[in-house]
């Protein structure tokens, strides 16, 4: 799917993902492959290992990234540990990796953080995974609902306390709802996921979510799950529960299809990408860093606000010029038209359009050796 942007720019358990990765020609380090004539192999100079680690959401867009990738780079083995957006950023400032994933941006903190880390030069947050953030239930005999901003954070801050509770019967007249008790599922970790829900039901609301957004969840109560997978396992070992992770993790879960203007609009890439269409970036950033701004409040038809765009975290410079060469070569095959269709195909993400791939393109071009 072809997507043009707006305002954009005109757009698990822990564990280690070995991606084995292979390069492209000796004097292009960008992860594009060239071939002549009858040769279809690869020139790769590339070799080494290069470890990442962050948000668990993209998981399964990290495997597809590792799949599309390893048949040009035999000698080159990256690893990303789904630890969740908190770890991974952590991983990243003190050195232990040389990429982060996460579901939110680096804030002021970090970002100076990341300066002594990156060796006196910037980090940049690379929006590379656009998906939607699915509000996933467990109830025998419903498959769907609709709800607003407002029942989900009355859902979720322990003011709506069981299934057949009006405000949930009215917007689902044909649904046959128990007197069950709710139980609400959050994540146990530091979650960018957590932080783009709470984000959401903070904006669309209509004040009933009071806490700041966070990716720490702040409400006592209910259960929790480690992880975007802890988290739908324990939704789905329940009954009356509700959770929230990203879409592709959904499985047979029932889906809520969420109140945008007068409709309800289930989770989709192409609402994602509506969603994306009419949100600004961040101006504050400095130049490079490229932040997207979600409008959660946006009436668009067919627009899916409770969205997450989630980053590949990058230094500006290396100390060395191999790691240069192996961010800047799994980076651009992340961010190309071919990496995000991987991403597309195997987590229903919506890829990135041109203009933005050529900003952040423009960001991984401009990696170099620290001096």
């Amino acid at each position: 799917m072809k997507l043009n942007r707006g305002r954009t720019g005109a757009l698990a358990l822990a564990g280690v993902v070995a991606l084995s990765l292979t390069a492209c020609g000796s004097d292009n380090p960008t992860g594009s492959t060239e071939t002549t004539g009858s040769d279809t192999g690869s020139t790769s100079s590339l070799s080494g290992e290069l470890a990442g680690s962050g948000a668990s959401s993209q998981e399964s867009a990290m495997e597809a990234w590792r799949a599309g990738f390893q048949s040009a780079n035999p000698d080159v083995t990256v690893s990303y540990d789904p630890v969740g957006s908190g770890g991974g950023r952590t991983a990243f400032l003190d050195g232990s990796v040389k990429f982060a994933g996460t579901d939110s941006a680096l804030d002021s903190d970090e970002l100076a953080q990341a300066q002594e880390r990156c060796f006196g030069a910037e980090a940049v947050d690379l929006p590379v995974y656009i998906s939607p953030i699915a509000v996933v239930f467990n109830v025998e005999g419903v498959a769907e609902l609709n709800l607003s901003a407002e029942t989900i954070a009355n859902i979720f801050n322990g003011t709506i306390t069981n299934w057949n509770d009006p405000a949930i019967a009215e917007a689902n007249p044909d649904a046959t709802l128990p007197d069950l008790a709710i139980t609400t599922v959050h994540r146990s970790d530091e979650s960018g996921t957590t932080k783009n829900f709470t984000d959401y039901l903070s904006k669309a609301g209509n004040g009933a979510w009071t806490a700041e957004p966070s990716g720490d969840w702040a409400i006592e109560g209910g259960e929790s799950g480690q992880g975007t997978s802890g988290l739908i396992q324990t939704v789905q070992g329940g009954q009356g529960t509700i959770g929230y992770a990203d879409a592709s993790k959904a499985g047979s879960l029932g889906k809520v299809s969420i109140q945008v203007g007068d409709d309800f609009v289930a989770p989709s890439e192409e609402g994602a990408a509506a969603a994306l269409d009419v949100s600004p970036r961040d101006d504050t950033r400095a130049e490079g860093d490229i932040v997207i701004d979600i409008d959660r409040t946006t009436t668009e038809a067919g627009a899916y606000p409770l969205i997450l765009a989630s980053y590949l975290v990058v230094c500006q410079s290396y100390d060395s010029q191999d790691d240069v060469d192996l961010v800047k070569a799994f980076a651009t095959y992340v961010a190309s038209a071919e990496g995000q269709a991987a991403s597309e195909s195997a987590a229903g993400s919506a890829p990135i359009s041109d203009t933005l791939r050529t900003d952040v393109q423009a960001s991984i071009d401009a990696i170099t050796l620290a001096s």
